[in-house]
């Protein structure tokens, strides 16, 4: 029988706070290879002692039946696979024992091995998951100096793996809309000082336009590149030109457009702009820009339609050619699958985008110069 002292004496290398300290010393070791705590070697007491001071995921496996320890970091990293304490860790980890077996054999035959961001199919929470992990399998020599178990010194790195494909994912998706974004402003300028009266006249437009692309980009950016509300987007293009007060109406319901199809008509919708405050409804303090959208079944674009109709300016007269709103509308209509139309009547200009339910051939129906 012991006595109250050698107790002490022998739990000492438990005295590590948390919850596997208290869990070894009541656990029946005498069921296991390892034997009561009493007959355990010192190398073993101390391994363990070491073992639960330590705030980094460990686990000692000790002995040819590679009988398991471990310390409250090692918790998480087993989740809620059943009893594992003093079970033999091919057992409680015999989902991947396939991928580890030869690791844990070079630890014992006294090789060290360190791996990072290992993958690994593991079930701890009822089902198979795809984690990783950086992990060292370190020999652990018994009082004689033979090797006699390994520490498992692990870190789960799952988290960060996650994280790096998502940066891999983010770092294409920039790629992409950087070349897409480098396309737009090119094609913008050909189309811009192919058919600009002057250099001074192509710079001013060029500028307005590449104005009108970041507003359509922060509006995008705003709905982290996702479906925009059709609103916000609207709002964002025509921002340039609401000093004009009331002058301007937006009606319709809630309704996200793809990014795509959003810059194409954030820029459509600024050229219609510019061309009204030059030459429009928006060149005289009466006149008025109507913008209304509709669908056949918010919020889905089937049957979408957008009318830009303007009054209260100048007589309108149709344009003697075509220019870069042409261009942009045969974009548009491409962008939406569907068509567009515009009407010069004389009490000023109206422009239809219309996506009818069943797909139709796309069609520029009339096109819009920059005059």
């Amino acid at each position: 029988m012991r006595t109250s002292a050698g107790s002490d004496v022998e739990y000492a290398f438990l005295r590590a706070p948390g919850q596997m300290p208290g869990a070894i010393r009541a656990f029946d070791w005498s069921t296991t290879p390892l034997g009561p705590i009493s007959s355990w070697p010192v190398s073993l007491r101390s391994a363990v002692g070491l073992m639960l001071a330590s705030h980094f995921p460990k686990a000692v496996i000790w002995g040819p039946s590679l009988t398991t320890l471990y310390n409250d970091a090692f918790l998480p990293i087993l989740g809620s696979k059943p009893a594992p304490l003093g079970r033999p860790f091919n057992e409680i980890w015999s989902e991947v024992w396939p991928q580890v077996e030869a690791i844990q054999q070079k630890a014992f035959a006294g090789e060290a091995t360190f791996i990072e961001d290992f993958p690994l199919v593991i079930e701890r929470n009822g089902q198979p998951e795809h984690a990783y992990f950086t992990f060292c399998y370190s020999p652990l020599l018994d009082d004689d100096g033979n090797v006699a178990g390994m520490l498992d010194t692990v870190i789960e790195t799952t988290g960060k793996m996650a994280a790096l494909r998502d940066v891999k994912l983010i770092n294409g998706e920039l790629e992409h809309r950087i070349r897409n974004t480098l396309a737009i402003v090119g094609g913008i300028a050909h189309q811009t000082f192919r058919f600009a009266g002057s250099l001074t006249e192509a710079r001013d437009m060029f500028n307005a336009r590449l104005a009108a692309l970041g507003n359509a980009h922060s509006a995008l950016t705003q709905s982290n590149w996702a479906s925009t509300p059709i609103e916000l987007l609207l709002r964002k293009s025509l921002s340039p030109y609401q000093s004009a007060g009331n002058q301007i109406t937006l009606e319709g319901p809630a309704l996200d457009i793809p990014p795509q199809k959003g810059l194409t008509l954030s820029l459509a919708i600024n050229e219609l702009a510019a061309n009204a405050l030059k030459h429009g409804a928006l060149s005289t303090p009466d006149g008025h820009v109507s913008v209304q959208w509709s669908a056949d079944h918010p919020p889905a674009l089937e049957g979408f339609a957008l009318n830009w109709m303007e009054r209260g300016g100048p007589p309108v007269q149709p344009p003697n050619r075509t220019g870069f709103g042409t261009f942009l509308l045969q974009a548009l209509a491409g962008a939406f699958n569907g068509t567009v139309a515009a009407d010069y009547a004389p009490e000023g200009l109206t422009f239809r985008l219309s996506t009818p339910p069943a797909v139709m051939p796309t069609a520029v129906k009339a096109g819009i110069s920059s005059r």
